[in-house]
């Protein structure tokens, strides 16, 4: 879920303070490392450390990274270690000179090294697949004969990346001294858009994870880059776009950007993640009623399954929980106020580092609680620890009984598509019904969102979108190529342990 960009144009303003402020836009997608690449007429600067984007860049770095155009990154690893050797963006220096950024995971990233190292001869410095992605790039577009195009050798070379890489990816990357580039994967399954904007010098363009990253630099949203689309973008202003095969297809977009880690004022593929999440509370709402009726759950206040007020856990779970108020007809209340300098606590690693960063995140107002029947909703529940942690600081605040009502399924599988879900053993949903999870994090009653009416709440956005990767939920993945050997694989990657392990080595 790393947050990625990429601006050119002939208006020969400084990218690089423009590039820090789409990523300051797109922080909540990483917080774990920040980078930057410029392009000084064929000069690169670049800048990457771990951190967040505002600790990483101070004023004399900003002097360094000039150029009127760039690439930038913010990351969180999914694969490979949590060095800041693996920040991104990555640079080789033939040809050209190429700076690449990357969301996502490849699935066949140790059959690409394999290939890399015995066929393409070409030397990886770190465990990212991310390096390895621009190195089989840089290969493909190496191998094109002198004279070809520069456009038509980078639309060439990212047909090449498509054959030969695997799994979920949307590129930005940097053809020093000419222009930028990007790739989306053939099914879309990572967001990324193209905007443009105006200026008296002439036409600049952007593409980025998200829509909001154009809107803050005043770019306009053209259009989604489509499933298996290659974007080329140059000083000059011109823009040229060559669709794959699949780019005529709907894509299959990440429905997990939807309910947590898009900014809800971002557009994906048509779809406005804000009333995507309003329907979610809707449909919340309706499962709330059905479930009280099927359980024979009385009211003994005269409102829907004695619900006195309902809460939203902060930020991802205020849409959902402002409509499924109104739709259930009770108060809606902030009972919790969030420490907005602590980080999303799901990618922690350690178990005893998530609870004491609850703690420190949120803090409820007893006023709210004393007496009453609370409905706390969540975007989602993936380890539980979170959520234990809010429901018993919901009934230390006073609280009769606490509904706890997720807008999202029951998250079950990894996710392999660049998101950091835990090993399974640590999902607290997998292996376990409803009730069970209930019990564990001890809340009187819990409701999941069903799947059904999660896709529904998507699709009514972009009715063309035929499907979506919910892999996390139903454990089904899009692309086709994940067996019980490589998620064996992930879960000795991502359990805790391995991830403590990995933190200690920094």
């Amino acid at each position: 879920m790393c947050g990625i960009v990429a601006i050119t144009g002939s208006s020969n303003a400084a990218a690089g303070p423009q590039l820090y402020d789409a990523l300051s836009v797109l922080q909540h997608r990483g917080q774990d490392a920040a980078g930057i690449a410029t392009d000084d007429h064929g000069r690169l600067a670049l800048r990457k450390d771990n951190g967040l984007v505002a600790d990483v860049f101070r004023q004399k770095h900003m002097n360094r990274l000039a150029g009127g155009q760039g690439i930038g990154h913010c990351r969180y690893p999914t694969a490979g270690c949590p060095s800041n050797a693996e920040a991104q963006p990555f640079y080789v220096n033939a040809p050209y000179g190429l700076a690449l950024a990357h969301n996502g995971n490849l699935t066949n990233t140790a059959e690409l090294v394999e290939d890399l190292r015995q066929s393409d001869r070409r030397h990886l410095n770190t465990t990212s697949d991310s390096e390895v992605l621009l190195n089989i790039f840089a290969h493909e577009l190496q191998q094109k004969p002198a004279g070809t195009p520069l456009a038509d050798a980078v639309f060439d070379a990212c047909d090449g990346v498509r054959r030969r890489c695997r799994g979920a990816y949307a590129v930005t990357g940097l053809v020093m001294g000419h222009g930028v580039f990007a790739l989306r994967d053939p099914l879309g399954i990572r967001p990324l858009v193209i905007g443009r904007r105006e200026t008296l010098q002439g036409v600049e363009h952007m593409i980025a994870s998200e829509s909001v990253a154009l809107d803050a630099l005043g770019f306009e949203l053209l259009d989604d880059v489509g499933p298996g689309e290659a974007v080329w973008a140059d000083a000059a202003g011109q823009l040229v776009r060559r669709p794959s095969g699949a780019a005529h297809r709907p894509p299959v977009p990440c429905i997990f950007e939807h309910v947590y880690l898009a900014r809800p004022d971002s557009m994906m593929d048509g779809v406005s993640v804000y009333k995507a999440r309003l329907r979610m509370g809707e449909k919340l709402a309706d499962k709330v009623f059905r479930e009280a009726s099927r359980l024979g759950i009385q009211s003994d206040n005269g409102k829907p399954a004695g619900i006195d007020v309902v809460m939203p856990i902060p930020d991802s779970g205020r849409t959902a929980a402002l409509s499924m108020a109104a739709r259930l007809g009770v108060p809606y209340r902030e009972g919790f106020i969030k420490n907005r300098y602590v980080g999303r606590t799901f990618i922690m690693p350690g178990q005893a580092e998530r609870r004491k960063s609850v703690r420190k995140k949120l803090n409820p107002i007893p006023l709210e609680f004393a007496g009453k029947t609370v409905c706390l909703v969540d975007d989602s529940i993936v380890r539980g620890t979170t959520c234990t942690q809010i429901i018993k600081l919901a009934r230390e605040a006073g609280a009769k009984r606490v509904v706890y009502c997720s807008a999202a399924p029951p998250v079950r599988f990894p996710n392999v598509y660049g998101i950091d879900m835990p090993a399974p053993e640590e999902l607290i949903a997998h292996g376990r019904t409803t009730e069970q999870v209930a019990e564990e994090i001890g809340a009187d009653w819990l409701v999941y969102q069903d799947l059904a009416d999660l896709v529904a709440c998507s699709r009514e956005g972009n009715p063309q979108i035929e499907r979506f990767d919910c892999s996390v939920f139903d454990g089904v993945y899009p692309t086709g190529d994940i067996d019980a050997g490589y998620l064996e694989g992930v879960r000795e990657k991502r359990n805790d342990a391995a991830q403590t392990a990995a933190l200690a080595s920094r």
